[in-house]
């Protein structure tokens, strides 16, 4: 007979003492077990103690935390958060250093627990801290690091607000950042805590500003122990800084050689790029295409003198050479054809078509650099399409339009940066002006296209679309500068498109006759249970998750893997990201799978609606899940990406019976399905007739199809 389900077994250690083995009554008050613990070991003042894990992190067991204790946890009987904060305090204050020392490095690490952090923040600790940094006496080498490590670890916590801190305290820990000659340690706690400032406080922004200089910071990004907290703190005074400071902050980094210092000592350095690198280059990217925000909400003034120079520009440059400054010689008919030519929608008034937002203005700042910086291009595609007579002419100008649209789309200009994304482009960091160049590679493959396709004005949307899908499809590779863009996009012309397409709907446009559309129904169960187990596999390998926390920088992971015997879901922390599986012995948690109710997903996770005050992006709430069990607790996921969302969440469904409805799911049934029917039609296909009487017929046989997800 099963135990109860409020009795969980556990063992308690005590230094110099053999382990209690208990049944702790989860109805029961927490005091009086520690109590009956004490007894058990002839310690008095039970009050002075409490229960911590004895693995992982180590964290204090309280009345609200209690539920997450499971059968055959190993727990320590501790002396109580409130005396060792209070004991910490008085040893970090003391005089001998080595017991300062000791006193601080077993702070930096209890600081992580928040039970322990809300008893030390009330006996005034952090202003303790913070002091004896400002006070610069004491505080070096190993003693610094830990006293800013444990700032940090407290601050995190919420409990306390940033504005509290001293013009004094950031004074002192900018010096750091600034001086020469700093540990390494020291450096990336300091840089961590600016950048926590800056995020935290609107106030301690311009603080922080006024003492750290970007120059300063970039000379950092050589050191590569510290090169992401350099990128990051960057970020974050780009990010918090006023409108009008982000365009001079912005020249600024250009005059600093940001982008080249990147690429030469992060892109394309000695080390791989981890996640967390990633992730802050990806923010730069978005940051620095958020500055175009402007010029695409802006409406052309119709009546803007100097706006209006630029069109001119645009006609001079296409049609009258260098050798012609004005061209007024010519009448205002003249200049309606040659705006027409220039495949403008308004041949009278061409500053109308620059009113419509996005993509406003900024689609004209794109053709005017086009016009004069590849002017042998735009003279080509403009003079080409003018003097076609066959109506196959394609618009410039309405396609320069449409297309600066499309990649303020694909790009997302103007939209923040999504927490869980470390989607960045490495061709943006190769030159001055990625996004006029990418926008003049993209217009010379809408030209292209226009031709191959024999498109008319009439075919002016599908045009777009297949241009669409030859940007995405190129991006997707990742092309590592402009130039392998373009091989890429060379290799997806509209021939190569039309194939794409067509491969990708072959399940469903080449088997729709009834025969065919009954043996995929016959097939479809054997597929779903291949796909099934495929599932179940891949959990029993397991996966690790990234622990999203206030600085993504401190990378905190956790491992979640399913039994062999698909029982038991184990899972425990990391202190980094391992390689291959991690064995069962390591994950000091399981969940019984007969006590899991069910899976929810995207905002329905209660992960994702204690955190809703921070502005939950889109990518986290499609890559979140959860999985609800008995009683009432949860253990809440954040996927790394996409196709690991789609094998857990399908595993779990699959694991509790439930149906399988992923888009992976769906993509690899057609796939799969597609390629049995065709072995079975080409076992059909071979088939001959003997004249004698046939043998009883046997079914086709059953491919047995091995799908390879890694």
């Amino acid at each position: 007979m099963p135990p109860p389900a409020d009795i969980v077994k556990v063992a308690i250690e005590w230094p110099g003492a053999n382990a209690q083995l208990i049944e702790m009554d989860q109805k029961r008050a927490l005091s009086s077990i520690i109590r009956e613990v004490c007894d058990g070991w002839s310690l008095s003042g039970s009050e002075q103690f409490a229960l911590r894990y004895a693995d992982g992190p180590q964290l204090y067991i309280t009345e609200q935390t209690r539920g997450e204790i499971k059968n055959g946890t190993i727990l320590r009987l501790a002396i109580s958060p409130g005396r060792a904060a209070r004991q910490l305090l008085e040893r970090i204050q003391s005089h001998g250093i080595d017991a300062r020392l000791e006193a601080l490095k077993e702070l930096a690490k209890l600081s992580a627990d928040p039970t322990f952090a809300a008893e030390f923040i009330n006996m005034e600790g952090i202003g303790t801290l913070a002091r004896l940094v400002e006070s610069g006496t004491h505080s070096f080498g190993e003693m610094l690091a830990f006293t800013l490590t444990a700032f940090l670890e407290l601050m995190d916590h919420g409990i306390v607000s940033w504005d509290l801190i001293s013009l004094s305290f950031i004074k002192q820990i900018a010096g750091y950042v600034n001086q020469p000659m700093v540990d390494v340690s020291i450096l990336q706690r300091s840089l961590a805590i600016l950048e926590s400032m800056v995020l935290n406080s609107h106030s301690l922004y311009h603080r922080v500003a006024q003492e750290i200089t970007v120059g300063q910071l970039i000379g950092h990004l050589s050191n590569q122990e510290i090169q992401t907290y350099a990128i990051a703190l960057i970020n974050a005074l780009f990010l918090k800084a006023p409108e009008d400071r982000r365009q001079e902050m912005a020249s600024t980094l250009a005059q600093k050689h940001l982008r080249s210092i990147i690429l030469n000592h992060v892109i394309r350095g000695n080390r791989p790029i981890k996640a967390e690198m990633a992730h802050q280059l990806y923010v730069l990217q978005v940051l620095t295409f958020n500055l175009l925000e402007e010029r695409m909400m802006t409406k052309m003034d119709p009546n803007d003198q100097t706006q209006r120079d630029i069109i001119f520009e645009l006609r001079r440059i296409a049609f009258d050479g260098e050798n012609d400054p004005t061209g007024t010689e010519k009448r205002k008919a003249m200049y309606s054809k040659d705006y027409k030519m220039l495949g403008f929608t308004n041949h009278v008034n061409p500053a109308l078509d620059f009113t419509q937002t996005p993509p406003g203005m900024l689609a004209l700042d794109n053709m005017l650099y086009l016009a004069k910086v590849h002017q042998d291009t735009y003279i080509r595609i403009v003079l080409e399409n003018s003097s076609r007579e066959d109506k196959h002419e394609c618009p410039f100008g309405r396609c320069a339009i449409e297309l600066t649209r499309m990649l303020c789309e694909i790009l997302q200009v103007g939209e923040l940066p999504n927490e869980g994304c470390n989607d960045y482009h490495p061709m943006f960091f190769t030159h001055d002006r990625a996004w006029e160049e990418f926008f003049c590679v993209c217009i010379q493959l809408l030209n292209k296209t226009w031709k191959e396709m024999r498109a008319t004005a009439e075919d002016f949307n599908k045009v777009m679309q297949v241009v669409r899908e030859q940007i995405t499809r190129a991006l997707a590779m990742k092309p590592s500068s402009l130039d392998q863009l373009k091989n890429k996009l060379r290799g997806l012309n509209y021939s190569e498109i039309l194939r794409l397409r067509q491969s990708e709907r072959m399940s469903q446009d080449d088997f729709q006759s009834p025969p065919i559309i009954e043996l995929r129904e016959r097939i479809q169960p054997e597929i779903l249970e291949l796909i099934k187990q495929q599932r179940l596999n891949r959990l029993c390998e397991g996966s690790c998750f990234r622990k999203l926390g206030n600085r993504r920088r401190q990378e905190k992971f956790w491992f979640c893997r399913l039994s062999l015997n698909h029982k038991m879901l184990h899972y425990g922390d990391l202190d980094e990201s391992p390689q291959g599986e991690v064995p069962f012995e390591l994950l000091s948690d399981k969940i019984p799978v007969s006590d899991i109710k069910s899976v929810v997903t995207g905002k329905d996770c209660p992960h994702m609606k204690e955190k809703s005050a921070l502005k939950q992006n889109k990518e986290v709430l499609e890559l979140a899940f959860s999985v609800l069990y008995d009683p009432d607790e949860t253990l809440n996921f954040v996927a790394p990406n996409k196709y690991e969302y789609c094998i857990w969440t399908d595993g779990l469904c699959a694991l509790l019976g439930r149906e399988m409805g992923s888009d992976l799911t769906r993509s690899d049934l057609d796939t799969l399905i597609s390629m049995e029917m065709k072995l079975r039609l080409l076992d059909l296909e071979n088939i001959t007739i003997p004249e004698a009487p046939p043998p009883v017929p046997k079914e086709p046989s059953s491919y047995n199809f091995n799908y390879n997800y890694s």
